[in-house]
C-alpha cells in the first residue's frame, strides 16, 4: 500500500498533493477572508453571503486587480469574456468591442 502526502487546508477542507498549492489556496483565502471584512466593516447594506461572495471572487482574481489597479483595468474584461469561451473573434476583439471610456487621473 502506497501513502501518499497531502496537505489539507483548515479553512475549508480542500486537499492539496502539494505544498505549494495547498499554501497558495490558504494565502487566497485569507485575503478573501480580509475582503470580506472591508467589505463589511464599510458597507452596511451588502449581506454576508454578498460579501463572502465578493471576497472569495476578489482574492480568486487578484493577479488581475492588481494589474488593473497599475492602468490596465482592461485585463478583467479580458479575463471574463476569455472566462465565457466566446465562440466568435479572440478575446482583444471582443474587448475593443465594448465601449470603455478612460478616466482621468
Amino acid at each position: 500500500m502506497a501513502v501518499i502526502a497531502v496537505w489539507k487546508c483548515d479553512r475549508d477542507g480542500s486537499m492539496f498533493e502539494d505544498k505549494k498549492a495547498a499554501d497558495a489556496h490558504d494565502k487566497m483565502l485569507e485575503l478573501a477572508a480580509s475582503i470580506t471584512h472591508l467589505i463589511e466593516t464599510n458597507i452596511k447594506s451588502v449581506s454576508e453571503a454578498d460579501s463572502e461572495a465578493i471576497g472569495l471572487m476578489l482574492a480568486k482574481r487578484s493577479d488581475d486587480l492588481v494589474k488593473a489597479c497599475k492602468g490596465k483595468p482592461e485585463v478583467l474584461v479580458a479575463t471574463k469574456l476569455d472566462a465565457e469561451n466566446t465562440e466568435s473573434g479572440t478575446v482583444s476583439d471582443k474587448v475593443s468591442d465594448k465601449k470603455v471610456t478612460a478616466i482621468a487621473g
